[in-house]
């Protein structure tokens, strides 16, 4: 296990006891209802088509509340589900696994609603040199485990947070007075740390690909002008400096943005404007 996996772990229990204290607070009144020794079957149904992702948190869940509950997958993160398919089953005690159902199911919900808009980015842009990329619009509390979701979905995770990528933007060029001194500055503070720089026109481009940076953001570009930047870029000679495309993505012209031969494409809608999958449990 690689240590983003122990990280994730973690960070998935904590997010499933958060939730969990949330929602139960010091008990759950209806569930108490039903008799102690209970035990029941129920089914999880998707509703749409999806791509399955959160069954990590959605197992945690269940095994915060009673570890003798039995959750079984019919597929595993990242695997494609018609509308009306069964994606697990789950056997136990019935108070909790009625006191769980909202948690486990609003994560699951998130998570592939995450996954399946980054599989339907991913799918557009299929054939191309070009990656797509998430941003740090995402859920609080969930970053993490929606940077997973979007590895299930077939996408590419940008930074993890302001700590292990250097991004100059506008007011740090500003500050520091040229793209170049806040490129020389960033270099000798960030080690080994990715630096990108946001370029906001062609005008500074040819300052940006002189500067010690690995990535250049190209924001709000149109498309001939992203063209026109990699043509730019490959004459120079500086093909190891990698182009992303930001601004305005949609599934409509995501794929004209990758023609340009852009190497990647940030997408702040498949974490920020995301719409939850559409899952119920259904108890027997």
């Amino acid at each position: 296990m690689t240590e983003l996996d122990r990280t994730l772990k973690q960070d998935l229990a904590r997010v499933v006891e958060q939730a969990l204290t949330e929602d139960l607070g010091n008990g759950d009144l209806t569930a108490a209802l039903v008799a102690e020794d209970s035990r029941s079957h129920a089914r999880v149904v998707t509703r749409e088509p999806v791509v399955l992702c959160g069954a990590p948190w959605f197992d945690e869940v269940f095994r915060q509340l009673d570890a003798n509950i039995d959750v079984r997958w019919h597929g595993t993160d990242g695997d494609t589900f018609e509308s009306g398919a069964v994606v697990c089953e789950l056997s136990g005690p019935s108070r909790p696994m009625l006191s769980g159902e909202r948690t486990a199911l609003n994560l699951l919900q998130t998570l592939s609603g995450t996954a399946t808009a980054t599989r339907a980015y991913a799918t557009a842009i299929i054939g191309t040199h070009a990656r797509i990329l998430d941003t740090r619009k995402t859920i609080p509390g969930l970053r993490l485990a929606q940077k997973y979701a979007v590895r299930c979905g077939g996408g590419t995770n940008h930074r993890i947070g302001l700590y292990d990528a250097v991004l100059i933007k506008e007011n740090h060029i500003a500050a520091a007075g040229s793209i170049r001194a806040a490129a020389e500055a960033a270099a000798a503070e960030a080690g080994s740390a990715m630096i990108e720089i946001e370029v906001e026109s062609l005008a500074q481009l040819d300052e940006a690909l002189a500067a010690p940076a690995s990535r250049l953001l190209l924001d709000n570009f149109a498309i001939e002008d992203l063209a026109r930047a990699v043509e730019i870029r490959n004459a120079a000679g500086k093909t190891s400096i990698e182009l992303e495309a930001s601004g305005n993505v949609t599934l409509t012209n995501v794929r004209a943005i990758a023609a340009t031969g852009v190497d990647f494409i940030s997408v702040g809608a498949i974490t920020k404007n995301l719409t939850a999958a559409d899952y119920s449990m259904r108890f027997d």
